[in-house]
This record gives C-alpha cells, sequence and structure tokens, in this order.
C-alpha cells in the first residue's frame, strides 16, 4: 500500500475529510452566504501536473480548478477547495508569481505549496493569504515513498489551519450557476495547448460531464475514476516573462489575470463566446455574453485553463 493509500486510509478512519473545520457539503450549485456573512474561505493547493506526478490525489473534490502554463511549456495546476476538503491532496509543488495576484480574488485564502523561488518568497509573505508550506507546517506534510521526488510531497489538509465555510468558492467569486443562456455551438470538445503540454475536453452526454485528458492520456482520480468538469473556461490572456527563473535558470512566465479579453465557456455539449473582465487585482472576474448578460454555469466543478491569446 502506498503512502497517500495508506494516509487517505487512516484519514478516512478518523473522519478527517474535511479536516481543518470543512464540510463534505456538494459544489453542486449556487450557495448563499453563511449565517455571518463572511465569504468563502479557500484553500488553494499548487499541484504538480508532469507525467510521474498522476494520477493526482484530490483534484476532483475542488470547487475551480485553475491551469497555468510553467516553465519550458509545461503546465502546472492551481485547485481551489472550498465547499468540499478531501483528506489528502497532491503532489504539491512550488508557487508562481501568478498565483498571488489570482488568489486576490478570494478573501484572504490559504495558499499550499511546496516552496518558491527564494526571491519571490518576501512577496508571498507579503500577499493577502495565509501560506502553508513544509518549512511553516512540516506536520501537513508528508512524502509517498512509492513516487519519486519531487513529485512526491502530499498535504494532509486536516493539519493545516485553514478552516472552511464550506461555501462554493466559484459562487463566491461571482459565478453563476444556473439554466444555460440562450446560444451556444453544440461541439464534441474542445483542445487547449501549450507549448511542451495539452488538455482535451471531451463532451460526454451520459455522465453529463467534459471528461479531462492531459497530454493525450485520460486523466484520473487516485482511485482509477475519470475526471470530468461540469464547465470548462478557456480563459485568453497575456503570458509573458516574469522577473523570475527557475533553478535551471528557466524564465517563469507571467499569467496576466487582470484586465479584459475574450474566453469560451463549455457547458452542456455547447460552446459560448464570452469576455472576461477584471478592472483591478482585488477584483473578481466578471464573464458576460456578447448581449452584456452574466454568463451562467451547469452545476458543478470548473476548470479555468490560461491560454495565450
Amino acid at each position: 500500500m502506498s503512502a497517500v493509500a495508506l494516509a487517505l486510509l487512516v484519514a478516512a478512519l478518523a473522519g478527517c475529510e474535511g479536516g481543518g473545520g470543512g464540510t463534505a457539503s456538494s459544489p453542486s450549485g449556487p450557495v448563499t452566504p453563511t449565517s455571518d456573512g463572511s465569504r468563502a474561505h479557500v484553500l488553494a493547493v499548487k499541484i504538480d501536473n508532469v507525467g510521474p506526478a498522476r494520477p493526482q490525489t484530490g483534484l476532483d473534490k475542488a470547487d475551480i480548478i485553475y491551469v497555468e502554463q510553467v516553465e519550458a511549456g509545461l503546465s502546472r495546476i492551481l485547485a481551489a477547495y472550498s465547499s468540499r476538503l478531501p483528506a489528502v491532496v497532491g503532489p504539491v509543488r512550488s508557487a508562481r508569481e501568478s498565483d498571488l495576484e489570482l488568489l486576490r480574488q478570494f478573501d484572504r485564502p490559504t495558499l499550499a505549496f511546496s516552496g518558491a523561488q527564494s526571491k519571490l518568497l518576501p512577496a508571498i509573505a507579503a500577499a493577502p493569504l495565509d501560506p502553508v508550506s513544509p518549512e511553516k507546517d512540516p506536520d501537513a506534510y508528508f512524502r509517498d515513498t512509492g513516487r519519486p521526488a519531487p513529485h512526491n510531497l502530499y498535504l494532509r489538509t486536516g493539519r493545516t489551519p485553514h478552516a472552511t465555510t464550506g461555501a462554493n468558492a466559484a459562487s463566491d467569486i461571482g459565478l453563476r450557476f444556473s439554466a444555460a443562456v440562450p446560444g451556444g455551438r453544440s461541439v464534441a470538445g474542445r483542445t487547449v495547448r501549450y507549448p511542451a503540454a495539452s488538455f482535451a475536453f471531451t463532451w460526454s452526454a451520459e455522465r453529463d460531464r467534459w471528461l479531462v485528458s492531459m497530454d493525450g492520456t485520460p486523466a484520473r482520480t487516485a482511485e482509477g475514476a475519470r475526471l470530468g468538469a461540469a464547465d470548462v473556461v478557456v480563459q485568453y490572456v497575456t503570458v509573458r516573462p516574469s522577473l523570475f527563473r527557475d533553478r535551471w535558470g528557466s524564465t517563469s512566465p507571467y499569467t496576466e489575470t487582470v484586465g479584459s479579453g475574450s474566453a469560451l465557456v463549455l457547458r452542456d455539449g455547447k460552446e459560448y463566446d464570452v469576455r472576461w473582465s477584471r478592472p483591478a487585482a482585488g477584483s473578481t472576474t466578471s464573464f458576460t455574453t456578447r448581449d452584456g448578460e452574466p454568463m451562467t454555469f451547469a452545476p458543478g466543478q470548473v476548470w479555468i485553463v490560461f491560454a495565450q491569446k
């Protein structure tokens, strides 16, 4: 039995699902504010997404999965949890400068990450979020000896100081879950390509989901089930060089999520042309139809894939 499987078993026996005060409620629809009017408290986890890191653990429980380009044209995931908090998430990898701007949409989220470029650490410390790293919270992490490093670091969410309100992170930043807007084109799927990575989303009427493939291979959970999204947003943004480099000297891309531009929204077997807008880092991102009406989303998990415009 791998270290990840053992950790999941121990967590299940201990009743740790939704650790740190979380709940196991479904993110399948609009969430009303908590009784005290507070916003969702999001746990964001930076997750590895190269071949040796798959299948990942806990991706299927996220409210939102952000996909971004990193060094060498590869991809990495930032998963946002709030309505459901799995016991174990990973493999966990390092943070990027873009994450700090992206996470400003949430109300002081917790960010779990394996580390960062040394010059970026002061910016993380100054950002309006609660960082959880192995150096700061070593008891929250463990290594799966059945996998090669660095693709084997996992987060035990119940051992973090994070406490979620149980509200849906997607609803919290303004996404509306309701009936489809008029229009749209029937499509079988959509593929987004980075220089050294790709994501394909194929509509399954039987499962009422967009089935996810990564780099040409069906994406699965650690338990073997297919990963599927209720909604996919392909958000066209500017991806430029950042001020930072990785340990091998490659420049880290910076994904600009403040501004405006075009996007595609996939829901219910259709594709919609929309506009996105985020006026400032402290603002949330709005998605509107060509008629200027708010775009609506199907209940369930949302994938937001940042693509070079």
